[in-house]
């Protein structure tokens, strides 16, 4: 199972909530309306049918959220990742060392997962400048 951690907080009348694995934020006017609508971002932006995202409130201001497909969850996290540091496949793989964009690409793509290692070294090399926190668990 792999849950990405976020941060809900009220803004005025609205509840914001943040997954800053995903750069994602969205809003609802109540925490479970804002929980839904996080849900509903993450499935939209992996755009794979019949994948579900799931809240998890944690308490206070935090909460995790996962999916029922864990190489989809995967590959969203690279590509946002590399989307937001404008990086093209071809670019990500080159600083893989891979000549190939293909290779990279079968893990944005979610048809190869990657073992923990491998994550660590594909977001190192996409996100080099970002801590991000990823929740493993049996």
């Amino acid at each position: 199972m792999m849950r990405f951690p976020g941060r809900i907080k009220k803004d005025g009348r609205l509840w914001l909530v943040e997954i800053p694995a995903l750069d994602a934020m969205a809003q609802g006017r109540t925490k479970a309306e804002a929980f839904l609508m996080a849900e509903d971002l993450v499935e939209t932006m992996a755009r794979i049918k019949g994948f579900r995202a799931t809240s998890y409130p944690t308490g206070g201001e935090t909460f995790e959220i996962g999916g029922n497909r864990i190489n989809v969850l995967v590959a969203l996290l690279l590509r946002r990742q590399r989307e937001r540091h404008g990086l093209t496949l071809a670019e990500a793989a080159g600083k893989m060392g891979q000549s190939s964009k293909n290779a990279y690409a079968r893990y944005e793509q979610g048809k190869s997962m990657p073992t923990v290692e491998k994550l660590e070294q594909l977001l190192k090399a996409i996100a080099p400048d970002k801590t991000i926190v990823v929740h493993i668990a049996a």
